[in-house]
C-alpha cells in the first residue's frame, strides 16, 4: 500500500505537482494511523514486510523511533525449508514460483535466490540496511538462537525494542496462517510448531546445491558486518 501511495504521488503521475514532500510524508502517515488504529489501540506495531529493510530511510521519517528486527538463517536451510514444503504439496503449484508447472529443486533454488526472489530480494535488503545510515536501528535474530535458546533471543529483542518484557511460554506457541497460504498454493508455508525447540534433520538438497549457497551467512562474517550492527545472542 506504501508503494501504490509513493507511485500516485510520484512523477509518474500528472497530479505529483500537488504533491510537497510534507504532504506525501502526511499521507503516509496517516496510512498507518487509519490502518492499525482499530487492531492495534496501544500502538505498537509488529510489522513483517521483508521490504522494509529497503525504506528505512522513509520509515524513520515517519516513525523515527522504529526498529527492524531482521530473522536470519544459513540460506541452504531456508531453501531446504521451501524444498519440503513444496514437495509436501504436489497436487499445487506455489505462487512464490509463479505457479509455474514443472520445474526442479536447482530453478526453484535459483528462482528463490534471484534478485527479486523471496531470499534473494531479502538478502540484499538485509545487506543494504547493515550498510546504511540506520544500521543501528538493525538486529539480526539467528534462526538457530531462537530455536535454542529463545528465551535469551526475546530477552535481546526487548532489551532492543525498548519494550516492556513479557514472560512467553515456549511450549504453547500459536500461530496460523492457513487462508493465506491456501492463496498461496502453499499450504504449510507458516506452520509454526508449538513447542520451540531445535530438531536435528537431514537436508533434502543436493550436495553440490547446498555448497553453492553455504558461504552466504554474511551476519557471521566480521569481515562483512563492517558497522557492527548487533546480532542476538550469536550462538
Amino acid at each position: 500500500m506504501v508503494g501504490a501511495m509513493l507511485n500516485e504521488m510520484s512523477a509518474n503521475m500528472e497530479g505529483s505537482v500537488f504533491f510537497d514532500a510534507a504532504q506525501r510524508a502526511a499521507v503516509l502517515r496517516g496510512l498507518f494511523e487509519n490502518y492499525y488504529h482499530a487492531v492495534h489501540p496501544t500502538r505498537t506495531v509488529f510489522d513483517t514486510n521483508r521490504a522494509w529493510t529497503t525504506r528505512l530511510d522513509l520509515l524513520l521519517r515517519l516513525f523515527p523511533d522504529a526498529r527492524v528486527i531482521c530473522c536470519v538463517r544459513p540460506i541452504p536451510w531456508i531453501i531446504d525449508s521451501v524444498e519440503r514444503v513444496i514437495r509436501r504439496n504436489p497436487f499445487e503449484l506455489s505462487k512464490i514460483f509463479g505457479f509455474e508447472q514443472g520445474g526442479n529443486v536447482y530453478t526453484r533454488a535459483e528462482g528463490l535466490m534471484s534478485a527479486a526472489g523471496m531470499i534473494g530480494f531479502a538478502l540484499n535488503g538485509l545487506k543494504q540496511a547493515m550498510h546504511g545510515d540506520h544500521a543501528s536501528r538493525v538486529l539480526l535474530l539467528p534462526y538457530d538462537t531462537l530455536v535454542a535458546r529463545p528465551a535469551e533471543a526475546m530477552a535481546a529483542v526487548y532489551d532492543f525494542t525498548g519494550l516492556q518484557r513479557y514472560e512467553h511460554d515456549f511450549n504453547q506457541v500459536s500461530f496460523e496462517s492457513d487462508a493465506f497460504d491456501a492463496r498461496l498454493g502453499t499450504p504449510g508455508l507458516h506452520e509454526v510448531r508449538r513447542e520451540v525447540r531445535a530438531i536435528e534433520r537431514q537436508t533434502i538438497l543436493p550436495p553440490d546445491l547446498w555448497e553453492r549457497f553455504e558461504r552466504t551467512s554474511i551476519w557471521r562474517m566480521p569481515a562483512f558486518n563492517t558497522s557492527d550492527v548487533a546480532v542476538a545472542c550469536e550462538p
